[in-house]
């Protein structure tokens, strides 16, 4: 009797073991990943601001950052996984879809549609994502370290109260300018008839994607919101199952 349970303990202790250096391990990677990506956003936070003070122009910016941009926030997608592989304790869906519609604004949109580049509302949602990136970055950095200073806590559930609005407003924008051109030269469309029997039109894409706008976004605002208040102040959220 003694035996199997000194067999047992010694079994717990393996298993104790075992979760420690995964957590080790995942901390490690996580902490490495998010000062990665706040390096990344400085960088580019640096590189507008240069671009602006040496030509006086928005003008020809997001062709100056487009490589850099595109390669961070493509990287994003590793978010994704972490949620699913249970290392962050955060929804798998509400993650993919914040990481996706901006990888979407990025690659097919404002990348593939160069006439749209110097846009005033690309410039817009430019500097709220990077604002907003170097913040939710650093927060997650320094979380993790278990040195949070306080102002970085304040500015990650206090910012997006006013950045949130303007990215979107940003994005939209950016998108309705799109249309125009999408629709003169027919981009990324399936016409019939075609050996795949399938019919697709971008231009009306777009707009079911501007029209998503709708439910997503109080959704996710209000759910930053519950999160504030939980933060910030301390009140117990709960929240129901997806």
């Amino acid at each position: 009797m003694a035996s199997s349970e000194e067999d047992g303990s010694v079994e717990e202790k393996e298993n104790n073991n075992k979760k420690r250096t995964k957590s080790a391990v995942a901390t490690a990677w996580l902490t490495f990943y998010n000062i990665a990506m706040t390096a990344g956003w400085l960088v580019l936070a640096m590189t507008m601001m240069r671009f602006y003070i040496q030509k006086g122009t928005h003008k020809g910016l997001y062709r100056s950052i487009a490589r850099t941009l595109k390669f961070f926030q493509t990287f994003a997608l590793v978010e994704v996984g972490h949620c699913a592989i249970g290392i962050v304790r955060t929804s798998v869906i509400v993650t993919g879809v914040q990481v996706c519609s901006r990888i979407f604004m990025v690659w097919f949109i404002t990348n593939s549609i160069r006439q749209i580049q110097n846009e005033e509302s690309v410039l817009l949602f430019l500097v709220v994502w990077t604002v907003t990136e170097i913040t939710r970055y650093s927060y997650y950095t320094f979380n993790l370290l278990n040195h949070l200073p306080y102002f970085i806590k304040w500015a990650r559930y206090n910012l997006f109260i006013v950045m949130y609005p303007l990215g979107v407003i940003g994005e939209l924008l950016t998108i309705y300018a799109a249309l125009p051109y999408v629709r003169r030269s027919g981009m990324y469309c399936m016409r019939l008839p075609n050996k795949y029997n399938v019919s697709f039109d971008y231009y009306y894409c777009l707009i079911i994607v501007m029209l998503s706008y709708i439910p997503l976004f109080p959704q996710l605002y209000f759910h930053m919101l519950r999160q504030r208040r939980k933060m910030l102040h301390g009140e117990v959220i709960v929240e129901k199952d997806d």
